[in-house]
């Protein structure tokens, strides 16, 4: 398997200046094609689509800025992510008086999580929350002396720390990974493949779905979501990440089987967000982003793919 790699005509650059590069060239197509598709359908529109293209820019100005500054900086950005994407989802919880305790646990749990990054420790980190947050929190909860409602506070406060703080902060572990064996990759080349492939493969699976979409994959929890939105969004990304190899250590056919795996944990982690906000009966999470909702709606995909695409880097790769 052979695909042109993009860092053979800008063989100077940064990692990050290249998928600058990339990222910019995409944005420019996106925003002609929005153009294209009012010429030629002006009786659909296309104002959502345009919405999320503009908030696009940003979202890819922001991080390519952050990343740009330093771990550190990056670092404190992922765990602001993670707070607000844990905010977003205890708004929507009928949380009971007896839960405050156990509520502002987890907010000083979210830092300390970030902290074991912080310091490498990589066995506490991966453990912290999994267990021993999970034995600490219903006891927090069992000393409020509130029986009523207990089993659903406990639950559904503990999926939110694992979902939006122990999930997503997979992708701050992965940002200090230092250049794996027999490779000059480190971990920020493998976070910006990581991001860079599962938000395209959403972008192209909402593309395609728009376009050519007809038969929905999950129609009682997103019926927005299509068979073809999902095959051609997934297809393209995976041939889209043949492209920038260059950041990560994988041979080519490894790279379009990473690439699959992890857009398909993608599409799987936005089918159970989707199923999560129809439990509540809302349409998004927030209001944040416009064209996108709030954050966990444009981060929902990364809750499920990041921790995939991590292990697998550390276990295969380290």
């Amino acid at each position: 398997m052979t695909a042109m790699r993009f860092d053979s005509f800008v063989p100077n650059l940064s990692p990050v200046g290249k998928m600058g590069l990339v990222i910019l060239a995409l944005l420019a197509a996106a925003s002609g094609s929005v153009a294209v598709l009012r010429r030629i359908q002006p009786e659909k529109d296309y104002s959502e689509l345009s919405a999320r293209v503009w908030s696009w820019r940003l979202m890819a100005g922001i991080f390519l800025t952050v990343l740009a500054l330093g771990h550190k900086t990056a670092l404190v950005f992922f765990a602001f992510l993670s707070f607000w994407a844990f905010k977003e989802y205890l708004t929507l919880l009928k949380t009971r008086p007896a839960d405050h305790r156990a509520l502002v646990l987890c907010f000083l749990i979210l830092p300390a999580q970030y902290y074991l990054i912080a310091i490498g420790w990589y066995g506490m980190f991966i453990i912290f929350i999994p267990v021993y947050v999970f034995l600490c929190l219903p006891i927090v909860l069992a000393l409020s002396r509130e029986t009523r409602g207990f089993v659903a506070s406990a639950s559904q406060i503990q999926w939110g720390l694992m979902a939006f703080v122990f999930g997503l902060s997979h992708l701050g572990f992965l940002l200090v990974f230092p250049p794996s064996e027999g490779s000059s990759v480190d971990g920020r080349s493998m976070l910006i493949f990581l991001v860079f492939v599962v938000e395209m493969s959403d972008v192209l699976q909402y593309f395609w779905g728009k376009t050519i979409g007809r038969r929905p994959v999950l129609p009682a929890i997103s019926p927005n979501k299509t068979w073809e939105g999902l095959i051609g969004g997934v297809t393209c990304a995976t041939l889209l990440s043949l492209s920038i190899r260059f950041l990560t250590p994988f041979s080519a056919i490894e790279t379009a089987g990473v690439s699959l795996l992890i857009t398909l944990a993608g599409f799987f982690g936005g089918a159970v967000m989707s199923a999560v906000k129809r439990d509540f009966g809302v349409k998004d999470f927030g209001s944040l982003i416009p064209g996108h909702g709030g954050v966990i709606d444009r981060l929902d995909s990364l809750c499920y793919a990041t921790p995939v695409f991590f292990h697998y880097v550390r276990y295969f790769h380290y």
